[in-house]
């Protein structure tokens, strides 16, 4: 990122503009589908910046994974709060969210579970799995409001269902995974709690 005359450098600002650029890009092309002087050549940064901002082109990863891992639980979050109170509502609005991004022209599946099939690394893992935690807290959140019996249980099969859909989206039908994946996850709702 060329700085303009007259201009300090920040590298916070340097950064996230690089993390910016970055993950679009990452995200299309794959963790291994390009390599260290392609990567920078579209981010429009020097490998030195590259390197010197985020240690190697893992770190970068690593990164990128951290804040859209943040960004996309955020999103669901978001989404689920906006539904109003019925869990049922909370949960369709999850799983409407979902859909529209399945039929997105960029969509290319959940990063976190690309990135963890590509690299059987401890840290993009361990980032996956903290991605995935942050997703069944919602679901147990909305389990919980529902009443459900063993909510850890309910909770579980969503995050089944919700990650299920997203791969059946990115690898067979995107027009209709969410859909269907929302119809199961509001039958299990309703199931949980018969018994009380």
């Amino acid at each position: 990122m060329p700085v303009p005359k007259g201009s300090t450098i920040d590298p916070a600002r340097t950064r996230a503009a690089i993390l910016e650029a970055a993950t679009p890009v990452l995200y299309e092309r794959g963790l291994d589908g390009i390599g260290v002087a392609e990567l920078c050549e579209r981010v429009g940064v020097s490998k030195e910046t590259l390197y010197r901002h985020f240690g190697t082109k893992n770190g970068l990863v690593e990164a990128m994974l951290e804040a859209r891992s943040r960004q996309r639980n955020a999103w669901l979050r978001e989404a689920a709060r906006a539904a109003g109170d019925s869990p049922a509502a909370r949960l369709s609005a999850v799983f409407d969210a979902l859909q529209d991004w399945y039929t997105e022209p960029e969509f290319r599946g959940c990063s976190m579970v690309n990135a963890a099939t590509q690299h059987h690394e401890p840290a993009v893992r361990s980032i996956t799995a903290r991605h995935l935690d942050g997703y069944l807290a919602l679901l147990k959140e909305i389990a919980l409001d529902a009443g459900a019996e063993d909510p850890d249980l309910l909770a579980e099969q969503l995050l089944i269902l919700l990650e299920g859909a997203t791969v059946v989206a990115a690898h067979h039908d995107p027009r209709r995974a969410g859909r269907h994946a929302r119809a199961a996850a509001l039958t299990l709702l309703e199931a949980s709690n018969r018994g009380s």
